[in-house]
């Protein structure tokens, strides 16, 4: 379930991807947009699991994402 306010999306790389259900105001910060740039170039927008993949370690997305909220 996903709530109001929050975005889907995988992160791995390879066959191994975890699934992180993140606050759409981390949209805000710009190392997040970047974060995005690297899978629309990689896959364009066709995404196979439906949700958007990003293909980072989850160590560097977790680290990204908890640095971004308390910043």
């Amino acid at each position: 379930m996903v709530f109001k306010g929050h975005f889907v999306v995988y992160v791995g790389e390879v066959d191994e991807k975890k699934c992180f259900v993140v606050p759409i105001s981390l949209l805000k910060h710009p190392s997040f947009p970047k974060l995005l740039s690297q899978p629309e170039e990689e896959f364009g927008f066709n995404h196979p699991k439906g949700a958007l993949t990003i293909p980072c370690s989850e160590e560097a997305f977790i680290d990204l994402t908890c640095n971004l909220q308390s910043s």
